[in-house]
């Protein structure tokens, strides 16, 4: 199993917790992302920068990307493509996307989506708090130890 990070979009937290299970398990990580992003020094992690544009990394992930490999990002759009290719896909808050999930995900995606291009301000996420951080860290662990 590799991990591809949807770096973009994904906090910092996050990303540090991902390091440190890389490190720890031996398990290579590519963060893609459209800027910069600094990684610490690891034979495990690496970034990828791709031009600007609209999905241009998630696009790269996708066409990276193996059966069984795990993509941690919060975009659905990606979620979807990541499963449909045979990987696991797990958002910052440590939920799992899954076949049976991730249909009715998109579809409150887009119904939200909707309801803001019509001038509904539907707010945005909560901030992310410790409760999320633990639960991402615990279902990271749990998929490495599985795939081990």
């Amino acid at each position: 199993m590799k991990i591809w990070v949807d770096a973009d979009a994904c906090p910092n937290v996050i990303k540090e917790i991902i390091f440190r299970a890389a490190n720890r398990t031996g398990t290579y990580v590519t963060l893609v992302a459209n800027q910069y992003v600094a990684t610490p020094p690891s034979k495990y992690i690496n970034a990828i920068q791709v031009h600007q544009g609209f999905d241009v990394a998630d696009d790269e992930i996708v066409k990276q990307l193996n059966d069984g490999d795990l993509v941690i990002t919060a975009d659905i759009p990606l979620a979807s493509d990541a499963i449909a290719k045979g990987a696991i896909a797990l958002n910052p808050r440590g939920e799992l996307y899954t076949t049976e999930n991730i249909k009715a995900r998109l579809q409150m995606r887009n119904f939200m989506e909707t309801l803001r291009n019509s001038g509904v301000d539907t707010g945005g996420p909560k901030a992310l708090n410790h409760k999320d951080r633990e639960k991402f860290a615990n279902c990271l662990d749990k998929l490495l130890l599985n795939n081990s």
